[in-house]
């Protein structure tokens, strides 16, 4: 009765055609969109802008790039890390040796590196597949961490290897509380989310999904392997450089090579998984299961008024975080969206199911 699409006649191709074709779908976005950007900054606290808002879209938006990669395309993939390096350092290294350049140009073209980088190391990806790919992949996380830790050129020479973001301004606007650093983040989240959304839809998007089916009868009706697979490294590296990016410039201000490290690259492959291959929405659920769980099972022993060493809540916490991994794994293999999927069919026949 809530979610029926019955009497919503599709007239034209553009209605058939249309990325949300069921009326609930278009206002429910609306609405997560205008509290998103009006209500939010107006009502959360800093804490919660900074802490958890903030790194929640930028760990979705790098989940987005690697879900291209794994769900759309097949192709696995342990250097999201490294990729996320290459936009920070690069879109450092543009701001600071082309003087004028806006930051936004900067994470375009930090995007833009990562991509290329990201093809270089996708050009195994023709010859291996499953576990080698995942091991030549995890290669390029340590070459990466070592370029960036040794080669003293990335970092402007600094002595301590840590490096300063200058400061955040975009079209001329420098940009200093939280709340405007969330907007900031939060349009070029929606932005990608979008171009995401319709590339998977498009042509590209089929000859991904083709090869991930099946690679030798995708050849067979002409798509070619060459181009299908170095085409979703670059978009995966992408959207990944320009996260790094961000991550860097908007959350951290200051960072070193050990905040891209394996680490990393391991938080967003299970947000992918969790989330739901294949899925945009599966992104922002997985980020959000992998970054909130762990606060909240952290405060739980103190809003129960349970004594327990601050050791022992690190351990209880990592210990139910893993738990809970693996029961989602097991009951519901395609993640968080096949359970939003599931709800919403049932929404369509309640409460008459028969």
């Amino acid at each position: 009765m809530l979610y029926r699409e019955a009497g919503q006649f599709k007239t034209s191709y553009a209605a058939d055609q249309a990325v949300f074709p069921i009326l609930q779908d278009r206002l429910a976005l609306a609405l997560v969109l205008v509290v998103a950007f009006f209500a939010v900054p107006l009502l959360s606290t800093d804490y919660l802008l900074t802490s958890i808002l903030i790194p929640f879209l930028i760990l979705s938006l790098a989940a987005i790039g690697l879900n291209i990669l794994v769900g759309y395309c097949g192709q696995i993939s342990l250097g999201t890390g490294g990729l996320m390096a290459v936009g920070a350092y690069a879109a450092y290294n543009f701001a600071i040796r082309v003087p004028g350049l806006d930051l936004l140009v900067c994470f375009v073209l930090a995007g833009l590196t990562a991509a290329a980088v990201g093809m270089f190391f996708g050009v195994p990806s023709l010859r291996i597949k499953g576990f080698y790919l995942a091991v030549a992949t995890l290669a390029a996380q340590f070459f990466l961490d070592w370029s960036f830790s040794r080669i003293r050129w990335f970092t402007n020479y600094t002595p301590s290897g840590s490096l300063a973001a200058p400061p955040l301004e975009i079209l001329g606007f420098r940009i200093t509380t939280p709340s405007g650093r969330y907007l900031l983040t939060l349009a070029i989240v929606v932005v990608m989310a979008a171009l995401a959304k319709n590339l998977t839809r498009g042509r590209i998007g089929r000859s991904w999904m083709a090869i991930r089916d099946m690679d030798i009868a995708a050849e067979i009706i002409g798509i070619r392997p060459l181009q299908a697979k170095l085409s979703a490294f670059a978009v995966s590296s992408f959207f990944v450089g320009v996260a790094g990016a961000l991550w860097a410039f908007v959350h951290l201000g200051s960072w070193e090579p050990a905040a891209f490290d394996i680490n990393r690259s391991f938080s967003l492959l299970f947000m992918v998984i969790i989330g739901g291959l294949g899925s945009i929405l599966g992104c922002f659920l997985g980020a959000g299961f992998i970054l909130v769980v762990p606060l909240v099972l952290n405060q739980l022993p103190t809003a129960f008024g349970i004594p327990l060493s601050t050791a022992m809540i690190s351990n209880l916490e990592n210990m139910i975080f893993g738990s809970l991994i693996i029961f989602f794994l097991i009951t519901e293999p395609r993640g968080l969206a096949r359970l939003w999927a599931i709800a919403k069919e049932k929404l369509r026949l309640w409460p008459f199911p028969h």
